[in-house]
């Protein structure tokens, strides 16, 4: 990216931030951690923590994009080869394509109970045909919001930028509407700020945090690789660190503070509905805007058809822009970049979206996002132990064996130093990946049970996959002199 386009600013970087936390699976992750057991509190500092520590990483892979003005697969190369590096790119894109599935399907949730509230009959559109068990309305819509997707997507990177940068402010304003209204509707802000933690020892709670913690941290852990996609637009360091660092960790706590407050100000609106159905935005939502009242009320929660179309309006319109701003940032530049990268010759950015939208409905995500103990464990633990040893490679390579000093030129250079594949990253992420595998396997129920090791390695997927790739990588290229040359 040459100096000259090079022009995000500090807004823009705390706009990106702002307008990707601000979105649904956000909204779900303290209800996901009070339901294993955490108070609000207890759930707040584990989504703050675990944000705080993923900034660390995102900020020395961020580095690189702004002083070079490369993406994130062309500093790949420089650790893991011209060709190897299609092996990262691969997995984060990969991972990018099950996001994408799950924020798509959020979204087409959102707009099926928008239509809903004008046309009640079309949840029951196709009678009971499902395809891939996803029942007609839910597919007709889920396909409706990914075009939606696509179509900015293809527009260009300039409209990914003014679309985050109105998209933030506006999502907040509407969750702070609907705060407004939820609290005084409640009288007060409802039950669950009561609710004890159920530990009562500090080793019940660490049992519980320290995995929570890593899926916390699993949930920007993509972010954290391909960064450079982003910064490498920016102004300079200072605009691209105080951005980051001002939009991440305080929107993700901040929004899922909001979450807590609607949620618990839901529970004493609609004291028999079950907990877990209110900390699904969809689903309140529809009880709001439903002409027919709730079985816990006597009336309607929002009287009058048309304030119950504005309210539906409204509110749908702030979900759609939150999972929109969100995927489309997060979930397809990088992947799109990144299937670019195999064949740049034959596959462009926009070819590499659409290969992303396809493999993010292939990979059903109505499936991956089931359920919370699979969603925390299986999916976020599992990206954090996948990721975070590409991570310390790509960190160890970049500040300890180059010292920052890359070579741009000759990472494009098909016979260049970096030519061909680096044994010595491969290896490395194999030692990384590996330990955690086991512990995978049993979380996503594919094995009953492995050594009582690997379960403990696998509760610091992302610490352990970091520490071990990173250190192996280091000792590898100091004992291969010749393979790690800097510019």
């Amino acid at each position: 990216m040459p100096p000259a386009r090079r022009d995000w600013s500090t807004y823009n970087f705390a706009a990106l931030w702002i307008s990707m936390a601000h979105c649904i699976p956000t909204y779900t992750l303290a209800g996901a951690l009070m339901a294993g057991g955490m108070n609000w509190w207890e759930a707040l500092l584990t989504i703050g923590l675990g944000n705080l520590v993923v900034l660390v990483p995102i900020l020395l892979n961020a580095h690189a994009g702004t002083r070079y003005g490369i993406s994130f697969p062309v500093l790949a190369r420089a650790s893991f080869g011209t060709s190897g590096a299609n092996v990262p790119a691969l997995l984060r894109a990969f991972v990018a394509c099950g996001w994408f599935g799950i924020n798509t399907f959020i979204g087409g949730e959102a707009l099926k109970t928008f239509l809903v509230t004008f046309w009640p009959d079309f949840a029951h559109l196709g009678g009971g045909i499902a395809i891939a068990g996803l029942p007609l309305p839910s597919a007709l819509t889920f396909m409706a919001f990914w075009a939606m997707n696509i179509f900015i997507i293809l527009r260009g990177m300039n409209a990914v930028r003014a679309f985050e940068n109105w998209a933030a402010p506006l999502v907040l304003v509407l969750a702070l509407a609907l705060l407004g209204w939820v609290v005084q509707r409640a009288h007060g802000v409802g039950p669950l700020l009561n609710h004890p933690s159920k530990f009562t020892t500090f080793g019940q709670f660490w049992t519980v945090f320290v995995p929570a913690l890593t899926a916390m941290i699993g949930f920007w852990s993509t972010l954290s690789l391909n960064i450079p996609d982003f910064t490498r637009f920016g102004r300079g360091q200072r605009e691209q660190m105080l951005g980051q660092a001002l939009g991440l960790p305080t929107t993700m706590v901040l929004f899922s503070a909001i979450a807590v407050v609607i949620t618990s100000a839901s529970a004493a609106i609609l004291p028999r509905t079950p907990t877990d159905a209110l900390w699904n935005p969809e689903y309140l939502v529809g009880l709001m805007t439903s002409a027919s009242a709730p079985e816990d009320l006597a009336a309607p929660l929002i009287a009058g058809a048309g304030t119950r179309a504005l309210v539906a309006l409204l509110a749908v319109s702030g979900i759609v822009l939150a999972t929109l701003a969100v995927n489309i940032a997060a979930n397809v530049v990088s992947p799109a970049q990144d299937f670019a990268n195999l064949a740049p010759r034959h596959i462009s950015f926009r070819k590499g979206a659409l290969i992303t939208g396809i493999l993010g409905i292939l990979s059903m995500p109505w499936k991956l996002a089931a359920n919370p103990a699979t969603y925390l464990d299986g999916w976020l633990g599992g990206v954090a132990a996948l990721l975070g040893p590409v991570a310390g490679i790509l960190i160890a390579d970049y500040w300890i064996v180059r010292k920052t000093q890359l070579d741009v030129p000759d990472l494009f250079r098909p016979n260049g130093r970096h030519a061909g594949t680096n044994p010595v990253a491969m290896g490395a992420l194999a030692l990384g990946v590996l330990p955690n595998l086991p512990g995978f396997l049993v979380k996503t129920g594919i094995l009953t049970e492995v050594p009582k090791i690997f379960s403990a390695l696998y509760t610091y997927a992302w610490f352990t996959g970091v520490a071990i790739a990173g250190t192996a990588y280091v000792l590898g290229m100091r004992a291969r002199p010749h393979a790690s040359p800097t510019a």
